[in-house]
C-alpha cells in the first residue's frame, strides 16, 4: 500500500538508493502499519542523523512529498514517499544523530486509518532499540521485613563494630616546604603585594629561577581583568562532529595507515599556458570563462592515458587499471571538503570541463550533489593556487585512488638567459606541483614518469587542444 522513495534536493534516480520499510499488522492493539527505517542513501553510509521532519503527525502525504529532511555522510537529503498515506508517529526526533541504518524513524498508515491509535507506539513495538527501565525504586515496608521478622523471631542483629579511626594529619613534615620564602627579589616581593598578585605560583625569569619584577608585572597584566579569585573562563569551544566530518576523518586516517605515500614534486612552468588561457577568453565571447584549474585537469586526463598505471587502484587480490579517465576536483564546501567527479576527461574539450566544474562546485557546495558524482574517481587534483601564500603542499590519496596532485599558487621565477650579448634575467611564471602515489600500486619511477609527462604538456599547452 505504502511504498518508498528517496531522492536529492534536485532530482536524481532512485535506483541509486536503498531504502527499507517493513509491512507490519495488529500486533497489540496496533491496527496494521507501516514502519519506516533509516535508510542507506549512499554504498558508505552506515548511519545517518534526522534534519527537519516537513511533516507532522496526523498530517496526509500524497505522492511526491517531502517526509524528513536526513543528513548523510556527504549532504542533506529528502526523503519522499510515492504514495497516499498518514504519519501516525515520529519515532526519531530532529537532531537526533548517529541513528544505525535499518533502525525504525517513523510509523505510516494508510489513508483513513485512525493514526491516534499510534500515540502509545515506541521503538520496541517498531523491533528497534528501547531505553532501558528505570530500576525500581526500593521502599521499606512490611512486606519487605526478613521472613524471620513476621514470623516473629526476628534474627539477632549484628553487634554495631566502631568503624576504625582514620590517621589525621595535620600536614606537620609539609608545612615548612609551603611556607618557605619564594626565590624572588625584594622589588618582586613588593611588587606583587601592591598589585595582589600571588607570588608563590610565578615562574621566575632571572638568574638562577629568581622571580623579578618583570614577571610580576606580566602576571599581574595577564589576570588584571578577572576579579580576584575570579575562575577563568573556558578559552575554547566545542564543536560537535558532523556525519560528513566524521566520514573524512575516517577515511584519510585509513588512507595514511594502509597506503604507503610517497611524494614527487616538480616546478612546472606555465607562462605558455597562462597567454593560451588569456588568448581563449577573450575570443570566448561570454560564451566561457576558463581557470588555470581546468588546463590542469585537462593535463592530468593526459598524463594518465600516457602513464596508465597510475590510473588505476588497488583491490582485494588485484589491481584494477581504468580506461577512461574520470577526475575528482576537490571543492572546500561549508561541511567539509568534497571531490565532485568531471568524468571521461580525456575525451572532452576545455570548455566542456570548465562548465562541468563550476556546476559540480556550486552544487557540491549548495549539498545537492547525487551520490554517483563524488564517489568514485580514479585520479583527484586539490589545487590551493587561490591562496598566494601557499607555494607547495602535499596532499592524502583519496582511496581507493592511487594518487593524487597538489597544485601551490603562481609565483614569478627569475630565470637566466643566455644571449650573444650575455646573460640577462627573464622573469617566469611557475607553479609547484607535488603529485602523492600509493606505493602498492605506482613505482617511484612510474610516479616520476606520470609527473613528467603532466610537466611537459602544461609547459606546452597547445597539445591540450590536440
Amino acid at each position: 500500500m505504502l511504498s518508498a522513495v528517496l531522492r536529492r534536493r534536485a532530482v536524481q534516480s532512485t535506483t541509486s538508493f536503498s531504502y527499507q520499510f517493513a509491512r507490519c499488522y495488529a500486533s497489540k492493539s496496533f491496527p496494521p502499519h507501516t514502519v519506516v527505517t533509516m535508510p542507506a542513501l549512499s554504498p558508505t553510509m552506515t548511519a545517518g542523523n534526522i534534519g527537519t521532519w516537513q511533516k507532522k503527525v496526523g498530517d496526509s502525504i500524497a505522492p511526491g512529498d517531502v517526509l524528513v529532511e536526513i543528513e548523510t555522510d556527504k549532504a542533506q537529503m529528502d526523503f519522499e514517499f510515492q504514495e497516499d498515506g498518514v504519519l501516525a508517529k515520529i519515532l526519531k526526533q530532529s537532531g537526533e544523530k548517529d541513528i544505525a541504518v535499518g533502525n525504525p524513524i517513523a510509523v505510516m498508515v494508510g489513508e483513513g486509518e485512525d493514526a491516534s491509535a499510534f500515540e502509545s507506539f515506541t521503538l520496541e513495538d517498531a523491533g528497534g532499540e528501547s531505553a532501558p527501565a528505570p530500576p525500581p525504586k526500593e521502599e521499606a515496608s512490611e512486606s519487605s521485613e526478613p521472613a524471620d521478622t513476621k514470623s516473629g523471631t526476628a534474627p539477632p542483629k549484628a553487634e554495631s563494630t566502631p568503624a576504625p579511626e582514620q590517621p589525621v594529619s595535620s600536614g606537620g613534615r609539609l608545612q615548612p616546604a609551603l611556607e618557605r620564602a619564594p626565590n624572588a627579589s625584594a622589588a618582586a616581593v613588593r611588587l606583587a603585594i601592591e598589585s595582589g598578585v600571588k607570588i608563590t605560583g610565578l615562574k621566575g625569569t632571572g638568574t638562577g629561577g629568581q622571580i623579578t619584577e618583570a614577571d610580576v608585572k606580566k602576571a599581574s597584566s595577564g589576570s588584571s581583568s578577572a576579579a580576584p579569585g575570579a575562575t577563568p573562563a573556558a578559552s575554547y569551544t566545542d564543536t560537535p562532529i558532523s556525519s560528513m566530518r566524521k566520514t573524512i576523518a575516517n577515511r584519510l586516517t585509513e588512507s595514511m595507515n594502509q597506503n604507503p605515500h610517497y611524494f614527487v614534486a616538480a616546478s612546472v612552468s606555465v607562462t605558455k599556458l597562462l597567454k593560451l588561457r588569456a588568448a581563449l577568453n577573450a575570443s570566448a565571447d561570454g560564451k566561457y570563462k576558463l581557470s588555470v584549474n581546468d588546463f590542469l585537469i585537462k593535463a592530468c586526463g593526459v598524463a594518465c592515458k600516457k602513464v596508465p598505471t597510475v590510473n588505476s587502484s588497488w583491490r582485494d587480490g588485484f589491481i584494477r587499471q581504468f580506461n577512461n579517465v574520470d577526475i575528482s576536483v576537490a571543492v572546500a564546501t561549508p561541511v567539509g571538503l568534497m571531490t565532485p567527479i568531471v568524468k571521461s576527461v580525456e575525451g572532452l574539450g576545455l570548455e566542456s570541463i570548465s562548465a562541468q566544474v563550476k556546476d559540480l562546485g556550486k552544487r557540491a557546495r549548495d549539498g545537492k550533489l547525487k551520490p554517483e558524482e563524488y564517489q568514485g574517481g580514479t585520479f583527484t587534483i586539490s589545487n590551493m593556487g587561490m591562496n598566494s601564500a601557499i607555494d607547495r603542499f602535499t596532499a592524502v590519496i583519496n582511496p581507493p585512488q592511487a594518487g593524487i596532485l597538489a597544485v601551490g599558487t603562481t609565483k614569478k621565477v627569475a630565470i637566466p638567459v643566455e644571449t650573444e650579448e650575455g646573460t640577462s634575467i627573464e622573469w617566469d611564471d611557475q607553479i609547484v606541483v607535488t603529485g602523492s602515489f600509493d606505493h602498492k600500486v605506482v613505482d617511484g619511477a612510474v610516479g616520476g614518469e606520470w609527473i613528467k609527462e603532466f610537466k611537459k604538456v602544461v609547459e606546452n599547452p597547445l597539445e591540450l587542444l590536440l
